[in-house]
């Protein structure tokens, strides 16, 4: 099981200080729902802006759902179109990621990442990903022949690889915390534990309510932000005035992980080309060099975190693919992770779904949808786009 993010549940006396403070009009200038990695990138941003910022989270800590389940990979940014949210944000974002790290000591490993095929339908789609990349604005991408591949991976089953130095890992959970300490240090309240109920608008402001240990709270904010992940939709559905149409449907898709006993087979990503709905059972690496192979796709309707011992022959078949030689006993169910897919209409988006005023017709509401994979590398960039659909600047 993946360790637990090194959070302790903070007391939220802060909030409850503001609305005993203010008994008929608690308010702030900014509320976020939800200290996933986006949230918490946007309270940040809005909180520099000279912003009075608190943050909702259901959940006793922060970040506990899909910012700190996933491969923790900082990704270049090559997969997707250019006009996509996702290319714009994950490129910008792997920037400010590197950079924020190195300011604040979070530790971060530039290992690369090595996109792998054996024919030539797939030495084709590589070649696309190349030329998108380059569109992208990725630097350092090239395309590796099976001679340099097979110095650098050796008992690697594959002919071709795209080679992106830039890709790297991260410690989420130490990242996680720092955002924690930036939103405090400007003032700001996260409130955990804290689920919200129901929001509407007059016409300066919105009035939120909220249950706690404490019972039923209302607080008021000039601008509301839905960063809830996987629950957005249905907070999306409790605030008043926005249509049905408007609100995408979030679907869960579980991503099982299992761990690789013993050596790594490199010290470098390696991955298959893209699937339908993710980037495919791939190696991947944390920050203290242990291995894991992940994540699937497995539909799902519930919270469960539990890897499924039943989906070992579905790794061991895709990890044989590239890797031949690995035993599959080598294969240690780990953990699993969820990721928010957005639909509309019945179909998948396939892109970050970021509404602003002018999208959802609610003045001071910014609602993210769909926010996965590379939400963990885009999410500083996030931030700054969220405060500037709230700012009026984007």
């Amino acid at each position: 099981m993946i360790a637990s993010p090194r959070f302790k549940p903070h007391a939220h006396r802060g909030l409850h200080a503001r609305i005993a403070a203010m008994p008929d009009h608690p308010y702030v200038d900014a509320l976020v729902i939800g200290a996933g990695a986006a949230g918490l990138c946007i309270a940040r941003a809005l909180a520099l802006a000279g912003l009075d910022v608190a943050v909702l989270e259901s959940e006793r800590a922060p970040g506990q759902h899909t910012s700190s389940r996933n491969s923790e990979v900082i990704h270049a940014g090559f997969y997707y179109p250019s006009d996509s949210l996702k290319a714009q944000l994950c490129v910008r974002g792997s920037q400010l990621l590197y950079e924020y790290c190195a300011g604040r000591g979070i530790t971060t490993r530039r290992c690369g990442k090595l996109v792998v095929t054996d024919n030539a339908d797939g030495i084709d789609r590589l070649h696309a990903l190349l030329e998108q990349g380059i569109s992208n604005g990725v630097t350092g991408l090239t395309l590796v022949t099976t001679d340099q591949l097979r110095q650098q991976v050796p008992g690697i089953m594959a002919t071709t690889a795209l080679h992106s130095p830039a890709t790297g890992i991260i410690d989420s959970h130490a990242y996680l915390a720092c955002l924690q300490q930036d939103i405090r240090d400007r003032g700001g309240i996260i409130a955990c534990g804290a689920r919200f109920l129901h929001a509407d608008r007059d016409a300066h402001r919105f009035r939120v309510s909220f249950t706690d240990d404490e019972g039923d709270q209302v607080i008021m904010a000039a601008r509301l932000v839905n960063a809830a992940g996987l629950f957005a939709s249905e907070v999306a559905r409790n605030i008043d005035g926005l249509p049905a149409a408007a609100i995408p449907e979030t679907r869960w898709a579980k991503g099982n992980y299992f761990s690789l006993a013993g050596r790594p087979p490199c010290q470098t990503l390696v991955y298959p080309l893209p699937e339908r709905h993710g980037l495919g059972i791939h190696l991947t690496l944390d920050t203290t060099g242990s291995a894991r192979f992940g994540p699937d796709v497995v539909w799902t309707e519930r919270v469960d975190y539990r890897a499924d011992e039943h989906r070992r022959a579905v790794f061991a078949a895709a990890v044989a693919r590239y890797f031949p030689g690995i035993d599959p006993a080598r294969l240690q169910p780990a953990w699993a992770g969820i990721r928010p897919k957005a639909f509309q209409g019945g179909a998948p988006v396939n892109d970050f779904v970021i509404q602003g005023p002018t999208e959802n017709g609610v003045p001071g509401l910014v609602q993210l949808f769909g926010i996965e994979s590379p939400g963990l590398t885009a999410s500083l960039a996030i931030g700054e786009r969220c405060a500037a659909l709230l700012e009026g600047t984007a």
